[in-house]
């Protein structure tokens, strides 16, 4: 199996009034978080949040809905999850989208990768992340939404 690339993409699914969508890890209970995925080939980062979107929740992301936020993170790759990677890669590089949608939408979860959703309020999901960056980027919704005093 070809080792995976070491960037990826973090999409914030949110509604107009800053609910925020957050999946539950299956292999870690309690690890929440937003969509997530890893570029797969030649894939623009935003066709990675395109496609995680829709294989994570079965929720449909038209590329021109994705807001790129032009932000990315470097963070360390968790050690469970090394051995996907070339030798010797140990940190990642994010990409952060968003993607507003009119209400909470049905979800369709993948069940190998998650086990449960739950539509939150922006700042009650932000401390439910286990990840900081998919905190922080919760964190910065409202001012991306345009809603600097939220």
């Amino acid at each position: 199996m070809p080792y995976k690339v070491p960037e990826s993409v973090l999409v914030v699914i949110h509604t107009p009034d800053l609910h925020v969508l957050l999946i539950e890890r299956a292999a870690h209970p309690g690890f929440w978080q937003s969509v997530t995925g890893s570029r797969e080939g030649n894939e623009r980062s935003i066709e990675t949040a395109c496609r995680e979107v829709g294989e994570e929740t079965g929720i449909t992301a038209p590329l021109d809905r994705l807001c790129d936020w032009r932000l990315t993170n470097r963070f360390a790759i968790f050690a469970e999850w090394r051995h996907r990677y070339a030798p010797g890669v140990t940190h990642n590089l994010e990409h952060v989208f968003s993607l507003e949608v009119p209400a909470p939408l049905p979800v369709r979860l993948a069940p190998a990768e998650h086990r449960d959703f739950r539509w939150q309020p922006w700042r009650e999901a932000a401390a439910a992340c286990f990840s900081w960056t998919n905190r922080d980027a919760i964190l910065m919704l409202p001012e991306v939404a345009g809603l600097p005093h939220a």
